[in-house]
């Protein structure tokens, strides 16, 4: 009698998903922009840095946040 062991890492299926997709990629790269924008911010705040220092970490912070609401919107159809 053989059993499968269920933790032997083996290939995907032929029919599954293979790779990652360039949505996947997206969405990473936007979510990485979003804390880092978010965190220079903060970075300048504690520095006392100029008043457009904030605005345009502030202004690439929404634009990003609100891409990925967006495509997170569009994507429940």
């Amino acid at each position: 009698m053989t059993h499968t062991n269920p933790y032997r890492l083996t290939e995907p299926p032929a029919d599954g998903p293979s790779g990652v997709s360039r949505g996947d990629v997206l969405r990473s790269v936007l979510w990485a922009v979003v804390v880092l924008s978010t965190v220079a911010n903060m970075a300048a705040s504690y520095g006392g840095a100029r008043t457009w220092v904030h605005l345009l970490c502030g202004v690439v912070t929404v634009l990003c946040a609100g891409t990925l609401v967006v495509r997170n919107l569009r994507g429940r159809k």
